[in-house]
Order: C-alpha cells, then structure tokens, then sequence
C-alpha cells in the first residue's frame, strides 16, 4: 500500500484512490487529498507509537532465558558453534564443537526443543546439559541467565530519532517536495527498528513480529524509491517509471519466501538465522545501492543547488551506512570471519543509521543547509554542558545541602531547594563557556570574524562617508561569510523605490525591477529567500528577470525609524552553500545598525551640502562685497570692526588685518569719530555727504558716507554698516565739467562779441594810422598814435584770442608727427630762448605714430607752453621736451622756473586768469587766455592735460594723445 501510494504521489502529485471498475472516478480537490493522507499518517503513527510502548513495557516484564551458546542442528543434534566468554554455559565448561543431547532428561533433535525446555526452566534456573565432545558422554549444569536484550534499547533509540525528525520536517515543510515520503520511510524505521517480539508467541506478540518483518523488508525499499526521485526524479527514472515499482519487488519475494518457509518448512534455527542473514543482506545492499545513486548524481548534478542538496544527502548517507555495514551487517552475515570484533562495535554502530533522516530532513528543506553544522554543534555543545551540569548539579546538592544541614539542622528539604537554584544559575555561564570553545574548534579563523563582525556592525555609525560605509561593509561580510557575491541596495527619493548602490561578484545590470524589493509579503520574517533564483513563480515577469540576473538567494532590509533604509543582498558561499540560521540572524541584527548608519550618512552628507551651499553662499556675498566699487565696513554693538572689504583697504590705505576686531576710534581720525558718533544716535539711515577723510597715507579722499542699522532676519540690531563712496575723482571730473562749461560760455560770449569790437578797434586802427601820417613831423603827436595804434592791435589780437578759443578750427585733419610739430616750434622760439637763456633739452621719441589732428591747432598748444614756461624762468633755466609712446601719445614739458602756486592751480584754465599782472622786464603782460585755448585744443582732439607744480621747483605739463581721434568730427570750421 505505501508502495502504492508512494508511485502515484511522485507521478500526480497527491493521493488517489482506486474505484470499482466501471465506476467512474469522483474527482478529489488536493485538500481532500491532504486531509486524507493526514488523516492515514496520524493514525499509522499513533498505531505504531502504542503498539511500540507496550512492546517496550512487556518486553520488560518477560525476560527470556539464554545459556549463552550458539547451536545449530548437525546430524539430528545441535552442535555449540559460539560459546560467548565470561557467558552461563562457558562458566558450565561448554566448548564449541560439543554436541547437546538432552536438557532436563529431555531429548534435543532441533533448537525448537531447546528452546521450549530453557523457556519452561526459567531464567536464574539451573538447566542440565548432556553433552557429547569428541564420542565422550559429559554433563553440565547451565545456570540460565536473561537474554541481551540492550542492542534493542539503542535500535529503540534510533526509532526514535526517525520518528521526530520525520514528524519534524512533515510538520515544517509539508507541502515540500518529498517530506511525505521522508516521513513514510521514518514511520517504516520506527517500526522495524522498535517492534520487537518477547518470545511469548501470543497474538500481540505474532503481531509486533510481522509488523517488523513487514518494516524490515519495506525500509530498504522505501529508502531506494526516495533516492531516485529525490530532490528530483533521476533521467532514467524518468524514462522507465517502473523502476520504482521493481525497487519493491525483491522485498515481496523476501516475505513471501519467509511465509512459505513457516508454512512448507520446518522450522529450524539454521533456517531462521538463514532468513535473518537474508535480511540483513538484503537492506544492506539496498542501501549501498542508494548511497551509490546518489554519488553518481552528485557527481553529475546540474545545478549548484542541487548539488548541495546531494552533497549533505550522499555524505550522511555514506556515513551512517558505512559503520552499519561494516561493524554489524558483515559480523552478523559472516560470523566466523568478523569473530574478533568486540560486540560492542556492533551495538554503538547501529547509533550510526540517525544520521540518515537527519540529512534528508535538512535536504528537503533545501534552505540554510549548513544548519546541520549548527545542529552538530549545538548538540556537541549541550551534551558536554548537561554531562557538566550534571556532576556539577549533584556535587552541588550534596555540598549545599551538607552546609545547610550542619548550619541549620532544621532546614530540612529547603537545603536542597536552594541547591537546585545555585545549579540552575551555574547552568547558562557553563554553556555559553562550552559554546564558546566549541565555536573556536568548528569555526577557527572565522570565528574572529564573526565575533567581531557585531563589533563592526556597532562601529558603522563612526563612518561619515557612504562610499566608504558600503565598500567597508562589503569587503567584511565577503571575508567573513565567504559569499560569492553581494549587493547593496539603497532606497531612492521616492517611496519604495531602491537603486543598485554597491556590488561584490555581480556584474552591473542595467535597468531591471527591483520593485519586489518593496512588495508586501506578509509571510517574510525578517528576510527574503529565493532558493533557486531561476524560479519565482511568485514573482511578476520582471521581477523574475530582476533576481534571475543579480542571482541572489538572500535579502535582508536594513531599517531605520520604522523605514527600509537599504536592502542587502548576498549568494550563497563560494563553496556552494547556503548561509546558516547563525548566519541570517548576524546579519538581520547587522541589518539594523547598517540602517541607522546609512541613515547617518546621508544626513551627514545632506549637512554638509548644505554647509558647501551656505559656504558659496557666503564666499559669493563675501565676493560682492570685495567686488563692490565702494567701501563696505561692518562694526559691532561696541563699534569694533569685523568687516572690511578691499576697496576700504584701497581708499583708506589700511590693510584689513591691522584693521579688525579694533575699535572705530583707533582707525579713523577724529573728526570722522565725532561725526559718526553725532549721526549714530540717529534711527534709520544717515548719510554724510562730500566729508575730506584724511587717511594714514596723508591724502585727503572726499568721501559720501551711509550709515546704517546691521541687523538680523528678526529684525535685531546687532552693529551698524558703514559705507564709504570715494568720490574724489568725481570732483575732480566735475571740476574739469565745470571749467569746460565756463569755457563753452565764454565762448559763446566771445562769438557774440568779435564783431562788434573789431569794427570800432578797425575803425580806430585806420583813423589813428590816417592821423599818424598827417602828424609825422610832430614827434610828440606822434608818439602818442603809435601807442594808440600798438593798443589797437593788441585789443585785436586779444579778440581775435577770444576768436580762436571759442570757433572750431574748419582746417582738414590728418595724420599730425607730434615730433614734427614740436621741433618747428622749438625752432621758431630758438632766438627768444637765446635771449631769455633758456636751455632747451629735447628727448623725442623715435618712430613716434601719428596722431589725428591739425599741425597748426597743436603747434599753438606747444607755442603757449614754452612761451609759458619761458616766462616762467625770468633768470634763465631748463625747458624739457620729451615724447612717449605707449597706449596713448604722451608729450613732457618740464621747466625749472617759480612754479604754479598751491591756490591757483585749479584756475590756471580759467579765461583772463593771469599771474603775469606786473610784467618783469623783458616779459610782456599776459592775457589769461593761453591755457584756456590750450585746453580747448587738447580737448578737441580727445586728449587730456595734467599739471604738476611745487612752488620754487618748477611745472611739468602732460599731454596725452590717443592713436586714434575719438569724439572729433572729421571736419570743423574754425569760426
């Protein structure tokens, strides 16, 4: 029926039951399917567990006698084949080789009369033998002892451990491929390995026998039938489905050759080992059959899970069939041969045959496979803590007790409680001690690893910088759990959103779904596993994609404040392996630190762009106010400075160091102190206007000055802000508009007045000569026209002066040779030079450019300065000449005469402003027009003249031309 069941679960996946023929079939949904088989399993099991108990508890109330001799039928008699040593009949003197011809007076032809005399004689009873050894008649007196029944404790034992592990993993995974199966076979071992029968043949008795003849031939089978379909069906199983009813078929011809030899047979004890040795071979070839199976298909597995699967499957399998054949199916097939191993070998060796259901059972999990180390491991560690705890626990108990009854006689049972509780407490440090040392011996070097890798985890908050936090973590979980490939992946800006952010082992994917990241799944508990990440059928098709090409089999979230910060990915080792429950709840707890550490970082990493933000923020106002053309200085409450920018350092001709932190009145001179101090005490802003601030250097700059609150966003005054305009070049510039717009009156004057004071100056002109002529004998008339006459012409040419300076000149303009025009003045006025011992230096520059410009206009600019500059020098002196070329033309006159004074030479362009008022001899009365039309020449073609003049020192007068004529019309009449 298992068989049955078994066949049809592999090929439709669940129970079917058979119908009368013709009848059709009535479907059965699968929850009618499991409910059934549910149903089936749990009464089987109840079945087998009681029958077991009371198997157990009669077999302890009936011991059967034994005399410690092998026999077995020779010749119609029984000859000793084995004598056990130290056993009732070696101590009787029994030797192998005798032959038993009576017991009790009773003859012996078979061990059916044997053992019908030693049952009615009884155990601790004596037995008399009557033996023959070599044709001579001897006696014996056997005392019977009970039979060695303890290889049926530790059978019992392993019972079961295949009891609970299979109802262990039937009640984890269920619905796994092949836990039915496992747990089929479990059951099966549980009977064949628990029921055993005590000899008294009565029908409970009958049947715990055929119950174990059943389960002894069906182990194997069931065994062989998982192996082949396990964790997947084998190719030729595939293709031959009758294989695996043919795995059944030598054990029904093993039970039914038993029923035919109770029936047809006589019943003898070489016939009964004889059967028993065919069993024995028979489920030890069945199970190395298997464990060959399953080599080959580790070796030719397809897939890396797969093979994993079937590298913990064929190992435990090979290890718990190998010391079970070896030291108890060969010694019990070939009982001469293997006479030398001690029994003991083969009563521990059956211990062996648990490792077969514990293996499968983590097989069909298929998850976190090296837990089967863990379970070692622990186990290890609690068997050495309870054998510790143990000695410890009664040790305790006597000394505790022992002190309590000496100190309080009274005491009574409360001394003993009070030991029970100094043991319980001595129990935790004991084990966490022992678990400690074993993890140094399973683990070795990783085991620092992993002992410092919850230090690390703790240490991640110190790291500010998220590239560094993710390769750090990387390069310590890849060392410490040997994965073959991780990933990192962070939560974007928007919700449920992640983004591939560090990656060990996988090759950069391009755009793939990671939404499965964020799906709810209600079942998860603390991670996600995909055990074969090439088949999520759960999965949307482009989360299937997702997982299939970054090959994953592990993602743990990272939280922080109720948030999935990150996720973390990881493979499976590198020699294959999945990772451990030690593993996944290191890095579920690692998965919280690494969420409040990435959530550090990047807040981290958000201050500090927003403290890079607000430096450019600053450095850009900072950069306004340096660039800025006017002087900013900010001062606090207690007007000490703590700004100032560099056009201050500039106009004031202070640098900034010596300037900060130091109070106002230390700086500035007084009057600017006094000033402020009057203006402060102003609400608002107050402004100074055109105020001469005298500054270290000892120039006077004309300054506009604001005042004005400092104060915060909320409006809190916290200094003042004080802003200086130079605006000394201003004055100069509107000085020179000034002098310009006077120039342009007069002008305008002079063009108004030309006419009408030539005509009466023509008028007296002609009338004087006309009367000059008449009068030529009379010298003192005479005299007296010429002077008028000489008045009259200087009266014209002042007008005419006036003329020139306020007509344009209608001459062409052309390219001018500065040089060209300075040496043909130099050489009209070389006579007066001579006469007023005056020495000319001239330093013209070679290959000086042309300039735009009228020769003649310019020739009277240069006439007028050394005309000037000649009177200047009444005792003689140097003129000096010299001409520049540079970004403009510039021309040099220098003389070394008496010099302008301090308060006159901002008028020196004003019309009619003369210092030649009382003319020394020699030198003829000046007109104050000279400079005045020098300036409007200078300035009608574009350039510019600056004056520089000590008194007793001399005046130097600059000139600059530009090389190319701007602000000029291309023609202009001179009026």
């Amino acid at each position: 029926m298992a068989a049955k069941l078994l066949i049809e679960d592999q090929s439709g996946g669940g129970l079917r039951l058979s119908h009368p023929l013709g009848s059709p079939p009535k479907p059965m949904n699968r929850e009618s399917q499991i409910r059934s088989v549910a149903v089936l399993l749990f009464l089987l099991t109840v079945a087998a567990v009681v029958f077991a108990g009371f198997n157990f508890r009669k077999e302890n109330q009936f011991s059967g006698p034994d005399d410690g001799v092998s026999w077995v039928e020779d010749g119609g008699r029984l000859l000793a084949d084995r004598v056990e040593p130290n056993g009732p009949a070696a101590k009787s003197g029994i030797k192998p080789g005798d032959r038993l011809t009576a017991v009790n007076g009773q003859e012996i032809h078979d061990m059916a009369g044997l053992e019908r005399q030693i049952y009615r004689t009884g155990v601790w009873s004596k037995a008399n033998y009557s033996l023959v050894r070599q044709s001579v008649a001897l006696d014996s007196s056997v005392i019977l002892v009970p039979a060695d029944r303890s290889l049926n404790n530790w059978l019992r034992l392993i019972a079961l451990i295949y009891l609970g592990i299979g109802i262990y993993v039937l009640l984890r995974r269920w619905t796994a491929p092949g836990s039915t199966h496992l747990y089929i076979f479990c059951l099966v071992s549980f009977i064949a390995y628990s029921f055993k029968y005590t000899g008294k043949l009565n029908d409970f008795d009958w049947t715990i026998y055929w119950g174990n003849i059943v389960a002894w031939v069906l182990q194997p089978a069931l065994f062989l039938h998982f192996v082949l379909t396990f964790p997947e069906k084998r190719h030729f199983v595939q293709r031959r489905p009758w294989v695996l009813a043919l795995c059944y078929l030598p054990g029904a011809l093993l039970l039914a050759l038993r029923l035919g030899a109770m029936r047809w047979l006589e019943a003898t004890g070489r016939l009964s080992r004889s059967m028993d040795r065919l069993d024995i071979s028979y489920g030890a070839i069945f199970f190395l059959i298997a464990a060959a199976v399953l080599w080959y298909s580790y070796q030719h597995a397809s897939t890396t899970i797969l093979r994993q699967q079937l590298k913990w499957v064929t190992r435990g399998t090979i290890l718990a069939i190998t010391p079970y054949t070896v030291l108890y199916v060969l010694p019990f097939v070939f009982p001469h041969a293997m006479a030398w191993l001690p029994q003991a070998a083969m009563k521990v060796s059956v211990l062996s045959l648990g490792l077969l259901p514990l293996t499968f059972g983590y097989a069909i999990f298929r998850y976190r496979l090296m837990d089967v180390d863990l379970i070692f491991k622990r186990g290890v560690v609690y068997t050495l803590a309870a054998a510790i705890v143990v000695g410890l626990y009664f040790g305790l108990v006597a000394g505790v007790a022992l002190l309590v009854h000496n100190w309080q006689p009274s005491s009574g049972p409360i001394g003993l409680i009070l030991a029970v509780v100094v043991t319980a407490l001595l129990f935790d440090p004991v084990r966490k001690w022992i678990q400690e040392r074993v993890d140094h011996f399973f683990y070795r070097s990783s085991y620092d690893y992993r002992r410092t890798l919850l230090e690390f985890g703790r240490e991640l908050g110190s790291e500010t910088n998220l590239n560094t936090l993710l390769l750090s973590l990387i390069d310590r979980l890849s060392r410490t759990l040997a994965v073959d490939r991780m990933a990192i992946f962070l939560a974007g800006e928007q919700p449920e959103q992640f983004v591939l952010a560090k990656s060990f082992g996988v090759s950069t994917p391009g755009n793939i779904d990671l939404s499965f990241l964020s799906a709810p799944r209600p079942e998860q508990a603390g991670h996600l596993f995909f055990e074969n990440t090439h088949q999520v059928p759960r999965e949307t098709p482009g989360a299937q994609n997702a997982i299939a090409r970054l090959d994953l089999n592990y993602y743990i979230p990272c939280h922080a404040q109720q948030k999935t910060i990150a996720v973390l990915g990881l493979g499976k080792t590198v020699q294959g392996d999945f990772l451990s429950s030690e593993d996944m709840e290191l890095l579920e707890t690692l998965g919280g630190y690494l969420g409040i550490a990435i959530q550090n970082s990047r807040l981290y990493a958000s201050l500090q762009q927003k403290a890079a933000e607000y430096e450019r923020l600053k450095d850009f106002n900072e950069n306004i106010v340096e660039s800025i053309n006017v002087g900013v200085m900010a001062l606090d409450m207690e007007d000490r400075i703590e700004s100032w920018n560099a056009q201050m350092e500039v106009m004031y001709a202070v640098p900034r160091w010596q300037t900060l932190t130091q109070p106002l009145k230390a700086i500035f001179p007084a009057e600017f102190v006094e000033e402020f101090d009057r203006m402060r005490q102003d609400a608002g802003i107050r402004n100074l206007y055109k105020f001469r601030l005298k500054t270290p250097a000892g120039e006077v700059r004309t300054v506009n000055v604001a005042i004005a609150p400092l104060v915060t966003r909320k409006f809190e005054v916290i200094g003042r802000l004080v802003i200086m305009d130079d605006i000394t070049e201003r004055i100069e510039l509107e000085a020179q508009l000034s002098q310009a717009d006077k120039l342009s009156s007069i002008g305008l004057l002079a063009a108004g007045v030309a006419h009408e004071v030539n005509t009466p100056l023509a008028v007296i002109s002609s009338y004087t000569q006309m009367l000059s002529k008449q009068l030529q004998g009379d010298s003192h008339k005479s005299g007296l026209l010429e002077k008028i006459t000489r008045q009259t012409f200087r009266a014209s040419e002042i007008v005419n002066n006036l003329l020139n300076f306020s007509r344009t000149s209608g001459s062409q303009i052309g390219d001018v040779d500065v040089n060209k025009v300075i040496s043909d003045t130099l050489a009209l006025l070389e006579h007066q030079f001579k006469v007023a011992k005056v020495e000319v230096q001239s330093e013209l520059a070679p290959r000086l450019p042309a300039i735009q410009g009228n020769s003649g206009r310019l020739q009277q600019v240069f006439l007028n300065l050394f005309l000037n500059a000649k009177d200047a020098m009444a005792g003689g002196g140097k003129l000096r000449v010299s001409t520049l070329n540079g970004e403009s033309v510039s021309v040099s006159v220098s003389d070394t005469g008496s010099g302008i004074a301090p308060e006159n030479i901002q008028r020196i362009y004003d019309p009619f402003f003369t210092t030649k008022t009382a003319p020394r001899e020699g030198q003829a009365r000046g007109t104050g027009l000279g400079l005045s039309v020098t300036y409007g020449i200078i300035q009608e073609h574009a350039g510019k003249i600056r004056v520089e003049s000590h008194p007793g020192q001399g005046t130097t007068f600059t000139l600059d031309f530009p090389l190319s004529k701007k602000g000029v019309h291309s023609k202009a009449e001179y009026v």
